[in-house]
């Protein structure tokens, strides 16, 4: 599905909840779902950096789609980067490389967090980008 499906009907399904901070503890229920990254990947070569939460990021291409895997030592962050791998999972590197799609402020969740969060989380989708162009530039 390409992203701009993919966002439209995350958004239909938060919609249905107006309070930013049940939307929030929507989001966090939603990530315990998630698979824990293994500790084998908690290494520094999947550190992001520029988050004030110690973040680990590892993406991986099969079948020609990226899929991600991530882990914080903060329940919210962890919740927000989780979605964020769930968002750009699946999909091909070409697409994810060219995308401006920031499903965390179509959420509108960005605005009720600190600066510093904010940062880290542009930080955690940047790597998600770097990723995809690095994987889109040597499959073509």
């Amino acid at each position: 599905m390409p992203l701009n499906e993919k966002l439209a009907l995350l958004v239909a399904d938060f919609e249905v909840i107006p309070d930013p901070q049940e939307r929030l503890a929507a989001l966090l229920d939603r990530a315990k779902r998630q698979p824990p990254l293994p500790e084998d990947q908690r290494t520094d070569a999947h550190r992001v950096r520029g988050c004030v939460s110690v973040v680990w990021l590892a993406g991986e291409l099969r079948d020609g789609r990226c899929h991600f895997r991530c882990a914080a030592d903060s329940p919210v962050v962890r919740g927000l980067l989780a979605l964020l791998c769930e968002f750009f999972g699946d999909t091909a590197p070409a697409e994810i490389a060219v995308s401006d799609l920031d499903p965390l402020a179509a959420l509108g969740v960005v605005a009720n967090l600190s600066p510093t969060r904010r940062n880290g989380l542009a930080s955690a989708r940047a790597a998600i980008l770097e990723f995809a162009r690095t994987r889109a530039a040597t499959s073509s």
